[in-house]
C-alpha cells in the first residue's frame, strides 16, 4: 500500500475527538518545521517526510471539514478571484526613504542626524540589504494573519490578503500568540523562479518580465490567488510598525530578531554598525557580493538602532531623518548588436529589442535590451553590428546606453520601424504627437488575450464568464482567434475545458448568445477602437446609426460629432481603414451580432436636444440615483462631469449638495432643482417614470 493511501486509512479510523487532537498535532509540528526552513534556513527533516504531515493533514480536513481553520498550512490557496482590492489606510505611513549614493551622502546623513540629536559620539545603526521588491504591511491579530496591505501611496494600499495568504514564509499563524502585531516588509520573486517564469512564458509566447520586482508587484496584483500560488512569491520583514504586547523591542535590532522568534523572516545579512564608518564598510562588501545573492538587491537600507532616537529624529513630510537608502550605480557592459526585433505588446505597442551577444551584468547573462521606441533608436542610431555599452540598474530592463561609433562595421544601415505588423500584417498606426507606433488589428494574436477580456467587461459586450482563466485556454488551444470565434463554440467543446463542467459551458453559450443584442455603442466600446471609451462609443453610434454608415464618415465629419476630436476621428478612421478590421465586422454581423443602434439610441439622434450639454450632479436626488440621471442626460447626448468649471452648463442640486454648488453660483452656472431636471428630460424625450413612483 502506497504511503497516501496508508494516510486516508488512518484517518479513516480516528475519532472526530481523536482527529480534532492530531490536526492539532499536526498543525504545530508543521507550524515549527515552516519556521526551521523558511525562516531559520536549518530543516531538521527532508521535504518527502514534511509533505506526509501536510497530506496527512490535509486528508483529516478533508474527512472532518468542520474542524478546518483559516490558519491551517492548508487554507494557502482559497477562495474566488476578486473583482477589485479594497482601500486601507495604514496605520502609519509608509514612508519613502531619502537615497545616497556617495560615501559622502551617507557621511552627510550622518553628521546632519548628529546635529538634529544634539550628539557628538558615533551612532549606532543596523544595516540591511535593500532588496528589491514590493513593500507590505502584514497585520496579525491573536497570533493569526489578518491582512496584508500594498505601500500604495504610503498613507492608503491595497488590501491583497488572499494573495499574502499563498506566500509560504508568511505564516498563517505566529509561533506565539500576540493581540496585535503589523510588521512590514519586502515581497520579493527569487532570481532563479523569476528566469523560470520568464521562459515559460516565452515559450507561450507571451511577454517576459521586465525584472523581478516588476514580476513580483505584478504577481501581487493578480485578482485570482490561485493563479498567484502558481508564481513562489517569498517575503523579508523589515521592521514592526504596531505591537501590543508584553514585550516592547527597544531597538530596530531587538525588533528584527522578535520578528524572527514570531517566526516572521527577516534578512540573514542584516548587521548592527557602530558608527558611519563601519556602515560604509558594509555597503562596500555587499557592492561586491550582491551578485552572489539568490535575489536582487539595489543597495542597503541604514537605520538609526535606537528607537528612541528615532522618535527624537522624527521625519520630513516625505522621509524619516533616522533612515535613508544607499544606493548601488547602474552597471554597465559592452556588447554587440545581433538583431533588432520588434515586439507588439497586449495594447498593440511597437518596441523595438535589440538581440545582443549574451554578456554578464549585474548576476545574470544579458542577451536583449529594450530600444524603448523609433525616436530613441534613432537618437542612438542603434544599428545591426554596432558595439553597444549596456545598463542595467536595481530597478530597469538592461537597456543600451550608447553606440561605440569608433566599431562600427561598415556598409551597416540605420534601423526602420515596419509598417505594418511583424504579428499579423495590419497597418502600424502612429499617432500625431506620439512617439510609439501600434497595430491597427483588432484581431492581432499578440493582443487578443487582453482584447477577449476587454470585449466581454460588463460595460462591453457583457459576456459573464468570460474570465482570464477561460480566455487563456481559449487562446491557448487555438478555439478562438478573434472576437468572431466565440459565436460559433459549442457546448461540447466549452464543456471539455478545464474547471468548466456542461453546466458552466451552457451558461457561457447563453451569455454569448445574449451578446448578439448589445446596441451598437457597446461594440463600438468593446472593440478596443484606440482611444473610444464608453461615451466616446455612445456618441459615435448615436450620430452614425448603424456600423456602415459611421464606416463611411470621413475626418472631418467625425471631428463634427461633439466631444470627438481629431486624435479620437484619426483613430477612428485607422481602425475602419484596416481590412482586417472590416473582415472581422463581416464575420460578427454574419454571427448575428447587432450592428445598429437601438430605437432609443436613434430617437436620440433625433432630438438630441442636451447634445453639448454639460452638468454637473451633486447632493442626493429622491426620484433617481445619481448614476440613473447621469444615465438619462447621457442618452440624450448630454455629458455628466464630476467637477464644475466655467465650461457647465447646468448644475443639478439634491438635497445637500456641498461645495460643488457654492462653486457653481460663484461662476454663474444655472442650478437646476431635481424636479426642473425631470422637466427638462420629459420634454425632450416624453415623460419618465422614476424609481420611487
Amino acid at each position: 500500500m502506497s504511503e497516501p493511501a496508508r494516510t486516508e486509512r488512518a484517518a479513516a479510523e480516528l475519532t472526530r475527538e481523536e482527529a480534532a487532537h492530531r490536526i492539532e498535532e499536526l498543525r504545530s509540528k508543521i507550524l515549527r518545521h515552516r519556521k526551521l526552513y523558511y525562516v531559520d534556513n536549518q530543516p531538521e527533516i527532508d521535504d518527502t517526510t514534511y509533505d506526509l504531515l501536510e497530506r496527512e493533514l490535509a486528508s483529516l480536513e478533508r474527512r472532518f471539514s468542520e474542524l478546518i481553520a483559516p490558519d491551517s498550512p492548508t487554507q494557502r490557496v482559497g477562495g474566488e478571484p476578486s473583482l477589485e482590492f479594497p482601500t486601507v489606510r495604514h496605520s502609519s505611513p509608509m514612508l519613502s526613504l531619502d537615497n545616497a549614493y556617495t560615501g559622502e551622502e551617507l557621511r552627510e546623513f550622518d553628521a546632519r542626524l548628529r546635529r538634529v540629536l544634539g550628539v557628538t559620539e558615533p551612532l549606532d545603526y543596523t544595516a540591511e540589504l535593500k532588496v528589491d521588491g514590493v513593500s507590505l504591511a502584514v497585520t496579525y491579530r491573536n497570533g493569526r494573519l489578518e491582512r496584508g496591505v500594498t505601500r500604495g501611496d504610503g498613507f492608503s494600499g491595497d488590501d491583497v490578503t488572499p494573495n499574502v495568504r499563498t506566500i509560504r514564509s508568511v505564516p498563517l499563524r505566529l509561533m506565539r500568540v500576540i493581540p496585535l502585531i503589523e510588521a512590514r516588509g519586502e515581497v520579493y520573486l527569487p532570481k532563479a523562479e523569476f528566469e523560470r517564469m520568464n521562459r515559460e512564458r516565452q515559450a507561450s509566447g507571451e511577454p517576459a518580465f521586465a525584472n523581478p520586482r516588476n514580476a513580483a508587484a505584478g504577481t501581487l496584483r493578480l485578482l485570482d490567488p490561485r493563479l498567484v500560488a502558481k508564481r513562489p512569491l517569498d517575503m523579508f520583514f523589515w521592521s514592526i510598525a504596531l505591537l501590543e504586547d508584553g514585550v516592547e523591542a527597544r531597538s530596530q535590532w531587538e525588533g528584527l530578531a522578535l520578528l524572527q522568534e514570531l517566526g516572521l523572516k527577516a534578512n540573514p545579512h542584516a548587521q548592527r554598525c557602530r558608527g558611519v564608518e563601519a556602515v560604509l564598510e558594509y555597503w562596500e562588501k555587499w557592492r561586491e557580493r550582491r551578485a552572489t545573492l539568490p535575489y536582487d538587491i539595489d543597495g542597503i537600507v541604514v537605520k538609526l538602532d535606537s528607537l528612541e532616537l528615532q522618535g527624537e529624529a522624527g521625519a520630513t513630510s516625505k522621509f524619516p531623518r533616522w533612515a535613508i537608502a544607499c544606493k548601488y550605480p547602474a552597471q554597465q557592459a559592452t556588447t554587440r548588436v545581433k538583431e533588432i526585433r520588434v515586439q507588439v505588446g497586449r495594447t498593440g505597442a511597437l518596441t523595438p529589442v535589440a538581440e545582443l551577444e549574451p554578456v554578464r551584468l549585474a548576476g545574470s547573462t544579458i542577451s536583449r535590451a529594450t530600444l524603448h521606441n523609433e525616436e530613441e533608436v534613432r537618437r542612438k542610431d542603434v544599428r545591426v553590428g554596432d558595439t553597444v555599452i549596456i545598463e542595467k540598474g536595481g530597478d530597469v530592463i538592461p537597456k543600451v546606453i550608447k553606440v561605440v561609433n569608433s566599431l562600427r562595421p561598415e556598409g551597416t544601415r540605420p534601423f526602420r520601424m515596419p509598417e505594418n505588423c511583424p504579428v499579423c500584417g495590419s497597418a502600424v498606426f502612429r499617432p500625431e504627437g506620439e512617439v510609439i507606433g501600434r497595430c491597427s488589428g483588432a484581431s492581432c494574436p499578440a493582443k487578443l488575450r487582453e482584447a477577449l477580456l476587454h470585449y466581454g467587461r460588463r460595460t462591453a459586450m457583457d459576456i459573464e464568464g468570460l474570465g482570464e482563466a477561460l480566455v487563456d485556454q481559449l487562446v491557448d488551444r487555438g478555439l478562438v482567434r478573434d472576437f468572431a470565434d466565440l459565436y460559433h463554440l459549442d457546448l461540447p467543446t466549452l464543456a471539455g475545458l478545464e474547471r468548466m463542467g456542461e453546466k458552466s459551458a451552457s451558461n457561457l453559450l447563453s451569455q454569448i448568445d445574449a451578446s448578439r443584442h448589445r446596441p451598437l455603442h457597446r461594440l463600438l466600446f468593446a472593440l478596443g477602437i484606440r482611444l473610444v471609451g464608453e461615451r466616446a462609443a455612445k456618441l459615435l453610434a448615436q450620430r452614425a446609426g448603424d456600423i456602415r454608415a459611421l464606416m463611411s464618415l470621413g475626418q472631418e465629419e467625425l471631428e463634427t460629432i461633439p466631444e470627438i476630436g481629431p486624435k479620437i476621428a484619426a483613430s477612428v478612421r485607422v481602425f475602419f481603414s484596416e481590412p482586417r478590421n472590416v473582415s472581422l465586422l463581416d464575420r460578427l454581423e454574419k454571427a448575428g451580432v447587432t450592428m445598429k443602434e437601438t430605437a432609443a439610441g436613434a430617437a436620440v439622434r433625433r432630438e438630441a436636444k442636451l447634445a453639448g450639454k454639460s452638468f454637473v450632479l451633486t447632493g442626493s436626488l429622491h426620484g433617481w440615483t445619481r448614476d440613473e440621471a447621469a444615465r438619462l442626460i447621457e442618452s440624450l447626448g448630454g455629458r455628466v462631469s464630476s467637477s464644475v468649471s466655467r465650461n457647465t452648463d447646468f448644475i443639478v442640486a439634491g438635497e445637500n449638495p456641498g461645495s460643488k454648488l457654492e462653486r457653481a453660483l460663484l461662476l454663474g452656472v444655472k442650478v437646476l432643482t431635481e424636479q426642473e431636471l425631470r422637466g427638462l428630460i420629459e420634454r425632450v424625450e416624453g415623460p419618465k417614470e422614476s424609481r420611487t413612483s
